[in-house]
């Protein structure tokens, strides 16, 4: 198994995040055809949150999956969103004040969580391991600070197993058309857009899930692969 890429910056990576956050959730929607929402829903169902839980949404963007969590822990828990992109933050703050929902975001790097150990009752992860050159460290790092027995979700958008090359295609061609149409910069839709195919594939995910301390690993495959949602409990 292998998951090695050429190294790139962080600090450029905070910075392309930081242009697209405006526009991250049209750009969002051309990438999973629509069908993000119905997958976000589907990973706060396998969190298994019930009111009074404490829960932490890793690579949080602009809170979607956080908000649905928070829906489920009710003003009893807590739920906290982090990423490292301030403008991302701000946008999930946006829409917390405007949904009336209490949600708490904070500016982080899942690759060193500033949290205590065995903290939460789940903690998962929408859109951001494809990001990182080595997924295990943020993978060892929501398992830290989860409590045994503590839930791990993990939701990503991935190359599809079927029609790869046509949807790699349809990629390229739709996201310069959004950047054109909103005025973004090339470059950072660019690196969202290639980050699709530098997830490894669902067992390989799994296996890593499991040598990071996870056990009794599920996963489910949307749309032909065109996302993956991994879930697992940590073990004791």
């Amino acid at each position: 198994m292998s998951t090695a890429r050429v190294p790139h910056s962080a600090v450029d990576d905070r910075a392309a995040f930081d242009l697209i956050a405006p526009r991250y959730d049209l750009v969002s929607g051309v990438m999973t055809l629509g069908m993000g929402d119905g997958w976000r829903r589907a990973a706060a169902e396998v969190a298994d949150v019930a009111a009074g839980a404490q829960v932490l949404d890793a690579f949080t963007g602009t809170g979607d999956l956080a908000l649905l969590l928070a829906d489920r822990v009710t003003s009893l828990g807590q739920v906290i969103g982090v990423d490292y992109s301030p403008a991302m933050i701000d946008r999930a703050r946006l829409k917390a004040a405007a949904t009336h929902r209490r949600c708490r975001f904070e500016v982080a790097d899942v690759t060193q969580l500033p949290y205590e150990n065995n903290r939460f009752d789940a903690v998962t992860a929408s859109g951001g391991l494809r990001s990182l050159d080595d997924p295990s460290i943020g993978i060892g790092e929501m398992v830290r600070v989860a409590r045994p027995g503590g839930r791990i979700v993990i939701l990503e958008i991935t190359p599809p197993r079927h029609l790869r090359g046509l949807h790699a295609g349809a990629l390229a061609v739709a996201m310069p058309a959004v950047v054109r149409l909103l005025r973004g910069d090339p470059d950072a839709f660019a690196r969202l857009a290639e980050s699709v195919g530098h997830m490894p594939p669902p067992a390989d995910v799994a296996a890593l899930m499991w040598e990071c301390g996870i056990g009794g690993i599920r996963w489910r495959e949307f749309a032909g692969g065109m996302a993956t949602l991994h879930h697992g409990t940590v073990r004791a």
